[in-house]
């Protein structure tokens, strides 16, 4: 097992930041014209919001997993989760905006926000840094859940 923080955050840091970059690539190579082209609700933030968002909350993220991890009563079934939340995390990226379909991405977002939960609650048995640190994301998926439902019903 990896026992080394620095070794181990970076990790976890390369990991997360991964679901990010494939994300960001995803949304910057196919959002435009189709995403600016879409019936928006009054409560869509502006464009420039989400960057700053994800990047902290990926951060959040990255340090409540290396936290779990060294913790004294962790178990490898919770990282695995994780590491699948990640692969959903991404996923939603490429099927709203790499494909367009936003019924889909609201089928993903319901499974990431079912993980999240489910990593939230076995933080708080764990590690509770690393349940506080959760809760933002948790929220923030959940407004994005919202705003998904907002589009497939406007569109």
């Amino acid at each position: 097992m990896l026992k080394n923080k620095f070794l181990t955050f970076v990790l976890f840091f390369v990991i997360t930041y991964s679901a990010s970059f494939i994300g960001g690539f995803t949304t910057v190579s196919f959002k435009e014209p189709w995403y600016s082209q879409l019936v928006k609700s009054n409560f869509n933030p502006p464009d420039w919001v989400f960057a700053p968002v994800w990047t902290t909350l990926y951060l959040m993220m990255t340090i409540a997993v290396w936290f779990f991890w060294h913790s004294k009563n962790r178990d490898m079934n919770t990282i695995y989760i994780y590491f699948i939340h990640i692969v959903f995390n991404t996923t939603w990226s490429i099927v709203f905006f790499g494909l367009h379909k936003i019924f889909l991405a609201l089928i993903v977002l319901l499974i990431l926000i079912f993980l999240i939960i489910i990593l939230i609650l076995r933080f708080k048995r764990v590690n509770l840094v690393s349940y506080y640190l959760m809760i933002p994301y948790l929220l923030w998926t959940t407004y994005a859940l919202f705003l998904n439902f907002n589009l497939l019903i406007l569109n």
